[in-house]
Parts: structure tokens; sequence; C-alpha cells
């Protein structure tokens, strides 16, 4: 009883990771951290290496569950999920109804992000300023010279799936934020909320079955590189990461999708979309008539802001607390 009620926590954090998960700009990880599991996380992430495949495949499974922390993995993965597919029409619903207050709030989300990465640096020095002008210069040109709308195929689906778990697991790194510079967000988002409808086909269901196997791949093929990574070259890797967010924050600005602001304003134009015939022309016509909701783009960006605030300062308490104890503990 007493594990299973353990485990049923560790599925509660698990929602808790998803939700963070789902919004741009707040990090799976740092609730990770917060809810003081990130370490075996990451440390059962890292078991799973050539030792776990050769018990899976020599039929040792239940020495393979053991090694790599099955119970734990699959209470976490199953927490997530149950977020994810409870958010993501919702999500869906705002980027396509409210899309101008919506990006606001993820823009003021990914603002208050990359200040608290800066903020862990200290002492700064020209090099650092030089890895930080580089890291924006890198996001702009990503954003602005990468179409708005990337392939669909399964293969890039795949790709997705392995860069956006890899920052998933980094405190402060957004996996949500990564799926939006590649221009997958909306449709992942969209892919879901079909399914949860009970509307979605064969290709749906093998979307995001391929997006599951390219999260599985990148998170093990990669985290042990992003682990070396940052504890070889951490102020470089937060630095240039830092830039990237703050440069890539040209695709977030609330009024840059003409055609999706147009039609949250105007629905009778989305039939239109589906069956391309809504011109350039009549958007910008469109566009030159719709409701800016400058105010509300405020408020929400502010809200954003203050959420990741709130977050991050929650996060330094809690390890502020942690220490605390630890050092009472070994006195």
């Amino acid at each position: 009883m007493k594990n299973f009620l353990s485990y049923l926590f560790v599925t509660v954090k698990g929602i808790c990771m998803g939700a963070a998960d789902v919004i741009p700009g707040v990090s799976g990880g740092t609730i990770a951290f917060m809810t003081g599991i990130y370490e075996e996380l990451v440390g059962s992430i890292n078991s799973i290496n050539g030792t776990a495949v050769k018990l899976l495949f020599t039929g040792k499974f239940r020495q393979f569950w053991k090694h790599i922390n099955g119970n734990f993995l699959f209470s976490l993965i199953a927490g997530i999920l149950i977020s994810i597919l409870s958010l993501a029409k919702l999500m869906q619903y705002l980027l396509d109804y409210e899309p101008i207050q919506t990006w606001a709030f993820f823009f003021g989300l990914i603002v208050a992000s990359s200040i608290f990465i800066l903020r862990g640096i200290k002492g700064w020095k020209s090099m650092d300023f030089v890895m930080l002008v580089f890291g924006v210069v890198l996001g702009v040109v990503v954003c602005t010279l990468s179409p708005t709308e990337t392939p669909d195929g399964l293969w890039f689906i795949f790709i997705s799936g392995a860069i956006a778990i890899c920052a998933m697991i980094l405190p402060g790194i957004s996996g949500s934020f990564i799926l939006l510079v590649l221009g997958k967000y909306k449709y992942m988002m969209a892919t879901l909320a079909t399914i949860i409808d009970g509307k979605g086909d064969l290709m749906d269901f093998l979307t995001v079955f391929v997006f599951i196997a390219g999260a599985a791949t990148g998170i093990i093929a990669f985290s042990k590189f992003l682990h070396w990574l940052l504890q070889r070259y951490h102020r470089q890797t937060l630095l240039v990461m830092a830039g990237f967010i703050i440069g890539s924050l040209v695709k977030v600005w609330p009024w840059s999708d003409k055609k999706t602001l147009v039609m949250s304003q105007f629905p009778e134009l989305m039939d239109l979309n589906k069956s391309d015939m809504l011109t350039g022309e009549l958007v910008d016509q469109h566009f030159a008539m719709i409701d800016m909701h400058v105010g509300g783009a405020v408020v929400f960006a502010l809200v954003g802001f203050f959420l990741v605030v709130g977050i991050e300062v929650a996060s330094m308490l809690i390890s502020r607390s942690r220490s605390q104890s630890g050092q009472k503990a070994s006195e």
C-alpha cells in the first residue's frame, strides 16, 4: 500500500510536469526539480543503457524493469500523458479562437524564462556577451528563415519529438517552446485534440506514435550528450540557450500570424482556408479590420511573466530549504 501511494504521488507530479510541458516557456524539468524527483528522473533515464538492452533481449524482464526503475518511470510518464491529453484540446481552442491573448501569454512566459537563465550567470566576461549574442542571432535566424509551416512528414515529426524531449528534461528550457520554434506545436496539439474527440484516423495515431518514438530515441541518444555538455560547458551552453530563447521571441509575437488572427475574428473565412481559397490579399483586407486586443495582450503577457517568476521563486525557496535540511542532517 505504501509503495502504491508513493507511485501515485509520482503520477501526480507527472501530471504537474505534463501541464508545464504543454505550455511554452514553463519547463517540465523545473517542476521535476521543485517536486524532488529530478535526480531520480535523470538517473532513471541514464540507466537505459547497453546493460538494460541486454537484459531486455535476453528475456530477463524483471531485472530489466528494476534496472531502469520501471515503476517510477511508468508512474511519471502516465501522469505526463494524462496531463497532456487533458490540456491538448484546450490549447487547440485557445490557439484558434484567442490567438492574441494566448501568444501574449506565451511571450510573457518565455521572456521570464530567459531572464532567470541569465540571472544564474555570475561574473560576466566579454566572451559571455559573445555567446549570448550568438544565441540571439541563431534564434532570430532559425525563426525568420525557417518557414512558418514546417513539413508534416513523419520524418520531421520524429525529429521534432527527439529534439523536444531533450529540452523537456532540462530545468529552465521548455520542450513545447522547441516544438513552437520547429512549427509543430499547434500541429501536435491539433492532432491530439482530434484523437481525444474520437475523430482521429490512422494517420493521426501514427503521427503521435512516431512522435513518441522520436522522443524515446532522443532521450536515450541525446540525454548523455546533454549531460556531458552541461558538465563541461555549462556556462556557455546556458548563455547560448538564453540567447536563442530571446532571439526566437520573434516567433511568439502575438500579431505575427495574420491568417490565424483574421480567421479567429472572422470565422466565416475558415471554410475558405480549408478549401485553399483564402488569398493573401483577402487576409490583408480583413487584417486591417481586426481588433488588436492590445490591452488584453499586455495583461496576459504579465500573467505569463509572473507565473514563471512564481515558479522560479518557489523552486529557489525549496532548493534553499533542502540545502539547510541537508546541512542540519550532516551536523
